[in-house]
């Protein structure tokens, strides 16, 4: 028989992640509109990438002002939000309004970004806010704060279940929490309800015309391709993370420099390849590659602006861009596999992701919605593969692995993804 505890702690569960996915869903529904909106709007006045560099000048001041407190900076973004599960950080309440606002500086300007770290952020912010309000103790903070990060993503890109998984799998490598499932659960779908059916939210819709018969020549070609999906991944990464650690480095943590100098650099990428495509979100281009070639090295071009983008200190998210990378990489590569374009690109899309961000299961699942759970056999395995051939890299420095991947790695449990980067750097 349920005990009484048990009883009072499911219901505390459901109700405090039901307010967070209400609260989740409609800020992430503002965000979704408004950056539709000044998409648009930078679509149709060219000139505005002009002003990037004094966009990132206004994001640095935000943050070098309002983000250090006591030891805490915001530019860790979904980073300091992990750390706040981990209970080695403190997340802020004003967190989520600074990154809505220098997210919609940086999509406005043209840095190339995406949606989901803003609502992560938004989604450890609302979370945190509702945990003091109810005083709630130390253990189920860090559950609840899941929930806030499975609202983000849920909301954010109508996959509920993706996003009750994300929020557990996305904090350390090798282990999902399953305790906080019933608020993780609550919060996105809750969230996805309230942005979708309540605020009207049409999220992207990416359709796979067809999946080849399943047979050992298509598996073996997966694969391969899961296994170059990983390392563009690991690329992109990699260049991210060393542009954060020079641009800081020159700049001595100066966010207003290091942006603007940012700013100054897309502007003149911008007029290098002569297309503004790479600017903003991409959301056109991503969906092309599912049914018409792109140029063959559009993911190398937004591999480049990304990593300037974010490393140099503008905000936003990673999975739109990795999204992008994926799968006009995947259409590119339509010209060497005999594969369907639209199967190609959706597996770039969903490997290339899962590559960075460390997250095989909450991947699979992101594929079966998106998909309507064609090719699951493919992506199953591709998922796997990407996870495994990335090594112990990835987005978020501040994930804490739990597991190694494999012990051929030669990395302990325990080492988060920074150490573990550092130590094969001093190995090399």
């Amino acid at each position: 028989m349920l005990s009484k505890h048990f009883l009072l702690t499911v219901t505390r569960w459901v109700l405090i992640g039901g307010i967070i996915g209400l609260i989740i869903g409609s800020t992430t529904a503002l965000l979704l509109h408004t950056n539709d909106f000044l998409g648009e709007l930078r679509k149709q006045t060219s000139w505005l990438i002009l002003f990037l560099p004094l966009g990132g000048l206004l994001i640095g001041y935000m943050y070098m002002t309002f983000g250090p407190s006591g030891g805490v900076d915001l530019y860790k973004g979904n980073n300091l939000v992990i750390e706040g599960v981990q209970g080695k950080g403190k997340v802020l309440r004003r967190m989520g309004p600074i990154v809505y606002l220098g997210t919609f500086i940086t999509v406005l300007f043209g840095g190339s970004t995406g949606r989901e770290g803003a609502a992560i952020q938004m989604g450890g912010s609302v979370a945190e806010a509702v945990i003091r309000f109810f005083k709630i103790n130390e253990i189920d903070t860090k559950i609840l704060l899941m929930s806030g990060i499975s609202a983000g993503f849920g909301a954010a890109f109508g996959t509920p279940v993706t996003g009750a998984v994300f929020g557990m799998e996305m904090t350390a490598v090798g282990k999902l929490k399953y305790e906080a499932i019933v608020p993780c659960l609550t919060a996105s779908f809750i969230g996805h309800f309230i942005t979708e059916k309540v605020w009207g939210v049409e999220h992207e819709s990416f359709i796979i015309q067809s999946v080849p018969e399943l047979s050992v020549l298509a598996f073996a070609k997966v694969i391969f391709l899961a296994v170059i999906f990983s390392f563009i991944s690991v690329l992109y990464c990699q260049l991210r993370h060393g542009i954060h650690q020079i641009s800081e480095k020159y700049t001595k943590k100066n966010h207003m420099l290091r942006a603007f100098v940012g700013g100054i650099i897309i502007v003149g990428l911008t007029y290098l390849v002569g297309s503004y495509e790479y600017n903003g979100r991409g959301l056109e281009m991503l969906e092309q590659s599912f049914t018409h070639d792109v140029p063959p090295f559009a993911f190398l071009a937004k591999l480049v602006f990304t990593a300037v983008t974010l490393g140099t200190g503008f905000v936003g998210g990673e999975a739109i861009p990795l999204f992008f990378i994926g799968a006009t990489l995947g259409n590119t590569l339509y010209q060497f596999f005999d594969l369907p374009m639209s199967f190609l690109a959706a597996l770039g899309m969903i490997a290339v992701f899962c590559g960075g961000a460390n997250t095989p299961i909450a991947a699979f699942l992101l594929a079966v919605e998106m998909f309507d759970g064609k090719g699951l056999e493919y992506f199953f395995t591709a998922c796997l593969v990407s996870y495994i051939f990335s090594g112990h890299h990835g987005l978020w420095p501040s994930q804490t692995i739990y597991e190694p991947k494999s012990r051929l790695y030669q990395t302990v449990s325990g080492e988060t993804i920074k150490k573990a980067e550092q130590k094969n750097k001093g190995s090399t």
